[in-house]
């Protein structure tokens, strides 16, 4: 039996009552639109869909359906690759769609204060036009919400240099699943005051309270940026390269990597090349470095180059105009959308090692694939040693093809664990990945982790059957 109970049409003449005629949907085509997210073959339908305009909307909804035990998942732009926003057990899906605003920007003291349901890219382009910047930045920029990148902990190219989403999160108003409004912090640069509960939200996926305001830390935006493409004909030397270029001092703003396979699909879906393709690459290097002084920025090129040379690497391109940049960063951007609307099927991942480990899991990847006869792709934040690997099916899926990917995957994550990897760098648990939670922890560890969640949420209603059970 669900320790959960079913939608009445009391509870839904209630949320009329809280939420107003216009937020409160239960007919079956906007069931279905919030029944995914960009997972592939997860599917849970809501019972009923709610978007709420204000924390204090939000406070009663959760303190009702806490009351009633129903279960609530909250949801943004559903652009997740884990299965973290869809509703397992059904009950209400509570869409942050309306939560829209750029409430303030700070420019003296460097801060911004948004609602969670604001566009990244949308809030980057705002903040450059003012000189400031917010550096985290997804593959899904233009449309994952920020409060989507601060339930994961959303990474992206140019964390290498800037750090990811819990580097910018000061301070966050939450709600509680029994409807208490808080905020976890302050508006401060520093803070040593008890338990830093805004960093314990950042990354929970949803599971502990309802984000509803968010305070981020902004940066000068860097003036100038210098963007070099290197092939290589060994793909693992691609991977050694990395630790080396740190080695000589520079430290890029991105440092992005493309296997063949990768590229192929990335050609075919973006429908040219900006440079040319050698049959011999195996892979390839996109690395950026930049700041407010091109000389400098030169040196480092220069420097990388350097490296570059004392590997088996091809002619190496320098992008020469912004049109030239935006050709090579659209390539890698839409590499993974290639290969998901391309393939029959892909079983995507997000690991991430030791920089010195990258060769031993390139290497290990394509020799599990071999063994198991299937076929991989692997790009990433190859900087951050965060390597993104697919299964990839070019023709119809059988049950086969199905067993041994599951099989692959597992495998993966052992060689991972091996090498002192963990399951997740930027993507989240989610309910996909759950199941492989206790290859990289012990029990204790884990038990922990429940107690948290239970300390939050004692009755377990929000986003339930997420990061374990």
């Amino acid at each position: 039996m669900s320790k959960f109970n079913k939608i009445t049409p009391s509870f839904i003449k209630k949320l009329l009552t809280l939420a107003g005629s216009d937020a409160v949907f239960t007919q079956a085509e906007r069931l279905e639109k919030h029944a995914r997210d960009f997972s592939q073959d997860i599917y849970f339908l809501p019972e009923v869909v709610v978007m709420p305009s204000g924390s204090e909307v939000v406070s009663t909804i959760m303190a009702l359906c806490n009351k009633q035990r129903i279960p609530v998942t909250v949801q943004g732009a559903r652009s997740g690759l884990t299965g973290s926003a869809v509703p397992v057990h059904g009950g209400v899906a509570l869409s942050m769609e309306r939560f829209d605003k750029i409430i303030d920007i700070d420019e003296k003291n460097y801060q911004v204060i948004v609602e969670p349901g604001v566009i990244t890219e949308h809030l980057q382009n705002v903040l450059q036009d003012k000189g400031l910047f917010y550096p985290p930045d997804p593959a899904g920029r233009g449309y994952s919400h920020i409060g989507g990148n601060v339930a994961t902990n959303a990474g992206g190219p140019r964390c290498v240099k800037y750090g990811v989403t819990r580097d910018y999160v000061l301070n966050l108003e939450i709600v509680l699943p029994n409807g208490e409004i808080m905020w976890t912090g302050a508006n401060t640069l520093k803070n040593s005051t008890g338990y830093n509960l805004t960093q314990l939200i950042t990354g929970s996926e949803g599971t502990l309270a309802v984000v509803t305001k968010i305070v981020l830390k902004l940066l000068p935006y860097p003036h100038f940026n210098l963007l070099m493409l290197a092939p290589f004909h060994k793909a693992e030397d691609a991977c050694a390269v990395v630790a080396d270029i740190f080695k000589s001092g520079v430290i890029p703003s991105a440092l992005e990597f493309m296997d063949k396979e990768t590229i192929a699909y990335a050609v075919r879906y973006v429908g040219s090349s900006p440079f040319v393709i050698s049959p011999d690459d195996e892979a390839l290097l996109l690395i950026e470095v930049d700041g407010n002084n091109m000389d400098m920025l030169q040196q480092d090129c220069e420097k990388i180059a350097v490296v570059l040379s004392q590997f088996d690497v091809g002619d190496i391109l320098f992008a020469d105009s912004e049109a030239q940049k935006n050709e090579l960063w659209k390539l890698r951007r839409n590499a993974a959308n290639a290969i998901s609307t391309l393939a029959y099927a892909m079983v995507t991942e997000d690991t991430v090692v030791p920089r010195t480990k990258l060769p031993d899991l390139l290497r290990g990847v394509k020799k599990i694939g071999a063994e198991l006869g299937l076929k991989t792709s692997n790009l990433g934040h190859i900087g951050d040693g965060n390597i993104h690997f697919s299964i990839i099916s070019d023709e119809p899926v059988t049950e086969a093809w199905r067993l041994k990917s599951i099989e692959g995957k597992r495998e993966i994550y052992k060689l991972v664990q091996s090498l002192g990897g963990m399951l997740s760098a930027e993507h989240g648990i989610g309910y996909l990945q759950k199941p492989f939670m206790k290859l990289f922890f012990k029990e204790n560890h884990l038990s922990i982790l429940r107690g948290i969640k239970k300390a939050f949420d004692p009755r377990g209603i929000l986003n339930p059957a997420k990061i374990f059970d």
